[in-house]
């Protein structure tokens, strides 16, 4: 959730430009065989990080109806008065969270480098990967040599089988036309598969390159292309540049659109590799598996079907110089940040200042701290866990989870658009969701990660190899059930479909979204919220076509299908009318897994606490009543303030919702807010009761 509440890991894979999709499998939430027995819980708090009973009542606007801004009347002070850090684009609870983990996760970085640990302990793996990462001067007086050599493979590429297995070599981790993750099948779930996927845009997505909104964008990309080129002195690079754009164009054009890509009936396509030569010829696929090692490789699923067959088509008509150029300069994308503090520089200017809106680079020993978590994330978190996380709000959080399942199952009793035949099979599923949270019952092994002091650029070329290495040994071997997709120190969350699980790690359990000495209506409107959010997913959409064992089959009725169409019909109907800015509307299809998962979730929330309180009525705090309290939480989660630029960009590719849109989208639609806040037909956010969306 790093601003999202349904994580898709990104690993460093080679045959391509690095794809993973969501989701792990796990023991019972009760179990603590994964914390370490160094327990150092934090010393008690007399009373709430915010407020007196958790929420930060000086945040709210008071000149701001609730009925016709609930965001802003729940957050507006505290927009008014926060400007965002230079380093950022955003600026939100998140961030706050985030980098109060990075500062912790600093500490024990410092920690394991001063223990003056022998060469292959994990304590010299986290101590030198850091320092040789933020050793700035050392990484510009080695200049072009760690690069040199891989910068004169690609140039020395003859055909485009030489091109094809560049790029899928796990120890280059090179960008590629396709990407490939392995992943539990999701129509055969007891084993794993090979998944490939349409990848290769430098842009984040087909729209930069072929949307007039964006038109501004593909020069400065041509630019960001040139300048790389010319700091590697590759030779021609304005020539290549102009080269490598149009080919990505060309790719843009035969890729999906991405609200097209979360259609999960069609983004799976069982091909055996006999098949897939035939209906894609244009790439030489056998020498890319072998290469990938997946030589033995029989069988593969293909997510984007017709858009592989042309990228492969596109592979063999583009001439080699073209892929040569474009391995070149991808390559130096990838790792700029450890090549001298010019290509860093560079990256930035595009990728952060340009399309996000950033006025200045994050701190090295921050982005040093990210390096870290993105390499060791497990070894660190172990230690993060005993330093940071108390055992009692993993006790509490099992009790949450537990009465938010319940709040599910009480609703799908009072729901009238589904039949009994499909409630008998959303119960079994409901039965079957397994919960983790806070850290892992098992811990990575890094014992086949090498790191080297003062080789930041090896370093992260094999941090590539050893992620692309631990995903094919999991091909022909039993499920892993025990796997984490998502650190404990990172504020986040997450569902799986294919292994029907939650995820809650450590770091997301703090103030706002979850205090153990709250109130109870804000835990319930905060992580709460953020739980039903989570369990939502395993009914969006996309995620109800999922069983309680993970396996994708359609067990639903026609006529609850055609139900829940309608339902999430309207809801998307009422998104598509929310305009951040103008020509950049919200797109409801991308976005309504999550805009689902939104309102089922606090539905759910409210719902589990209502059943908390056993038919006792909410105490009134400071003059306020347990039902706004619950509003309250919820929008004190998602407070936010963002650059224009960051906000565009989110409309344009991403499935998330504007913080805005995730409050006022959400309460409108709620009987309950309207009660709690008195809201009358003349406020902003007003809707007639028949026209509020009911799906959980």
């Amino acid at each position: 959730m790093a601003e999202r509440l349904t994580i898709v890991r990104r690993l460093s894979v080679t045959l391509m430009a690095s794809v993973a999709l969501a989701a792990c499998g796990a023991s019972s939430s009760n179990s603590d065989g994964g914390r370490p027995d160094s327990m150092a819980a934090p010393p008690e708090a007399a009373k709430p990080e915010l407020g007196e009973w958790g929420i930060e009542v000086e945040n709210v606007l008071e000149s701001v109806d609730p009925g016709d801004d609930f965001f802003n009347y729940v957050n507006g002070s505290w927009i008014e008065r926060t400007e965002i850090p230079d380093e950022f684009s955003s600026y939100s609870s998140f961030t706050i969270l985030a980098e109060r983990s990075e500062e912790q996760v600093r500490q024990i970085i410092k920690d394991a480098a001063a223990s003056a640990p022998k060469t292959g302990t994990i304590e010299q793996k986290i101590g030198d990967f850091f320092a040789s990462f933020v050793d700035v001067d050392a990484i510009n007086k080695l200049g072009l040599k760690p690069i040199a050599e891989d910068l004169e493979f690609f140039a020395s590429l003859q055909t485009h089988e030489d091109v094809a297995r560049a790029m899928a070599l796990p120890e280059l981790g090179a960008s590629s036309f396709i990407g490939a993750y392995v992943e539990i099948d999701a129509k055969r779930t007891q084993q794993y598969s090979l998944y490939i996927t349409q990848a290769g845009l430098g842009m984040p997505n087909r729209d930069y390159y072929l949307d007039d909104k964006l038109a501004d964008k593909r020069p400065k990309y041509k630019d960001y292309i040139e300048t790389l080129l010319t700091l590697a002195e590759v030779p021609e690079p304005a020539q290549k540049a102009a080269a490598i754009l149009d080919l990505e164009t060309r790719m843009a054009e035969a890729h999906w659109e991405p609200a097209k890509r979360r259609n999960r009936d069609l983004t799976y396509n069982l091909k055996s590799v006999d098949e897939l030569e035939l209906y894609a010829p244009g790439a030489p696929w056998r020498v890319i598996f072998e290469a990938a090692d997946l030589g033995d490789l029989e069988e593969l699923i293909v997510r984007e079907d017709d858009a592989i067959q042309k990228l492969a088509a596109l592979f063999s008509e583009t001439p080699v110089e073209t892929w040569r150029a474009y391995l070149a300069f991808h390559h130096i994308s990838s790792f700029a940040s450890t090549l001298p503090s010019a290509f860093d520089q560079a990256r930035f200017e595009f990728y952060s200042k340009e399309l996000r809106g950033t006025i200045a680079q994050r701190e090295r020993w921050k982005r040093g701290v990210g390096a870290v978590n993105g390499t060791l994330g497990e070894a660190v978190g172990q230690v993060y866990v005993a330093r940071h996380f108390p055992p009692e709000s993993k006790t509490q959080m099992v009790e949450l989870v537990e009465n938010v399942k319940r709040a599910l199952s009480v609703r799908l009793d009072a729901i009238d658009w589904m039949s009994e035949a499909t409630k008998v099979e959303a119960r079994e599923k409901l039965g079957k969701f397994t919960t983790k949270i806070g850290y892992p019952n098992e811990w990575q092994d890094y014992s086949s990660l090498t790191v080297v002091r003062g080789d930041a650029y090896g370093n992260a070329k094999r941090a590539t190899a050893f992620g692309w290495s631990e995903q094919v040994k999991k091909l022909g071997g039993p499920i892993d059930r025990n796997e984490w997709f998502i650190n404990p120190q990172t504020v986040n969350a997450y569902y799986s479909p294919t292994r029907n699980e939650i995820v809650f790690p450590a770091a997301i359990l703090q103030a706002p979204f979850f205090d153990p000495y709250a109130d109870p209506a804000v835990n319930y409107g905060g992580i709460g919220g953020v739980i039903g959010h989570e369990i939502g997913h395993g009914f969006d959409d996309q995620g109800r076509k999922s069983d309680g064992d993970g396996m994708l089959r359609d067990w639903w009725t026609e006529e609850d299908k055609e139900n829940y169409e309608v339902l999430a019909a309207g809801l998307g109907a009422q998104y598509e009318t929310y305009e951040p800015f103008e020509g950049f509307s919200i797109n409801p299809t991308l976005t309504m897994g999550e805009n689902i998962g939104d309102l089922g979730g606090l539905n759910l929330a409210y719902e589990a606490y209502k059943l908390s309180l056993n038919g006792e009525e909410a105490p009134t705090i400071d003059g306020i009543t347990g039902d706004q309290r619950f509003f309250l939480a919820w929008g004190q989660v998602w407070k936010r303030v963002a650059r224009e630029e960051a906000i565009k960009a989110q409309v344009a590719t991403g499935p998330h919702s504007p913080a805005k849109y995730r409050v006022n989208g959400i309460v409108r639609n709620m009987d309950a807010w309207y009660d709690a806040f008195e809201i009358e037909s003349d406020d902003a956010l007003y809707l007639p009761p028949e026209q509020r969306v009911r799906i959980w």
